[in-house]
């Protein structure tokens, strides 16, 4: 029994976020503003890039993926959180937990994917710019695009069906604000060290090696910038590769600590603190990245409300 509602014995509880903290509810009133905000700002940002046809190129195309994925990201958790606590039921069925947690997943490695991508597009652009039309073709890119999304739900289906099946002894509160494979590890009454070592090779795998590959990428990029003898392209260039290097830094840097460390060395604290500024904040921050510092998108800003007003 839980707030006076009856819960199936296989449903799960949420915690919720922060439940001790003193200004709880002012904290989420505020996730659900930030929330807002990504929405409308990422939506915005493929509407102007789908849109406008001279944002019809592989490097918009991979930055409206982007804002797909954190879109649905951030509507895959906080509306649940939003739902728990305006009406005071902090259940989660077990189906409901397990589509939760593949479809974060899914997104989550898709978004890994993406931004990987990101960086070998910028690579191609400034290391190899007379190739770049073949290299990166609409037909390639869009086959890239498609391997993400192939890649990442793959992936997310054997990481949520497994730990799903771990038996639970004791308590089913989930000390978060939405089901994440860490936490429902720790429910478990069973030895999860073998799985737990998994998580880490696959985190090796989809984080550590994409990271690698997106240093590697923007190593030869600046090498090859210093060398330019235009003030203005290197200005350009360097402003493209600096909104995405802070994308970057923002997504992998959280989810690294997370998946890559054992969830008994850090605290249920330190897991929504992330959580929350990985999966909520970054998403409401990452259309103001590009856009502030992108003048094609800025122009197709304009032109949009140009049209807006024109048309009253």
């Amino acid at each position: 029994m839980v707030g006076g509602n009856k819960s199936s014995v296989t449903d799960f509880i949420l915690v919720g976020l922060f439940p001790e903290f003193q200004h709880y509810i002012v904290l989420n009133f505020m996730i659900i503003f930030i929330y807002t905000f990504a929405f409308l700002g990422n939506t915005l940002l493929i509407v102007l890039i789908w849109g406008d046809s001279r944002l019809h190129t592989p490097m918009y195309i991979l930055l409206s993926q982007l804002s797909l994925i954190d879109l649905t990201l951030t509507s895959t958790i906080v509306p649940k959180m939003a739902s728990n606590f305006f009406t005071g039921k902090r259940t989660i069925s077990w189906i409901g937990c397990g589509t939760q947690s593949f479809f974060f997943l899914m997104l989550g490695m898709s978004e890994c994917l993406i931004l990987t991508l990101m960086a070998y597009d910028r690579y191609v652009a400034v290391c190899n710019p007379l190739r770049y039309p073949i290299i990166m073709s609409p037909r390639f890119c869009m086959h890239m695009v498609l391997g993400c999304w192939i890649g990442g739900s793959v992936s997310s289906f054997i990481h949520t069906v497994y730990p799903m099946h771990f038996p639970i002894c004791g308590s089913r509160e989930i000390h978060h604000f939405f089901c994440e494979v860490p936490v429902l590890i720790k429910l478990s009454c069973e030895d999860t060290s073998v799985y737990q070592l998994v998580v880490v090779v696959t985190s090796i795998v989809l984080l550590v090696v994409p990271f690698s590959l997106i240093t590697a990428s923007y190593i030869l990029i600046f090498l090859v910038v210093f060398r330019m003898n235009s003030v203005k392209g290197r200005k350009k260039t360097l402003a493209t590769c600096s909104s995405h290097l802070t994308v970057v830094s923002l997504f992998f840097g959280p989810n690294i600590f997370i998946y890559m460390t054992f969830t008994s060395s850090h605290s249920a604290e330190q897991d929504q603190a992330l959580s929350v500024f990985s999966n909520i904040l970054t998403p409401m921050l990452n259309p103001l990245i590009y856009s502030l510092r992108n003048k094609e998108v800025v122009a197709a800003l304009k032109k949009l409300m140009g049209k807006c007003v024109l048309s009253y």
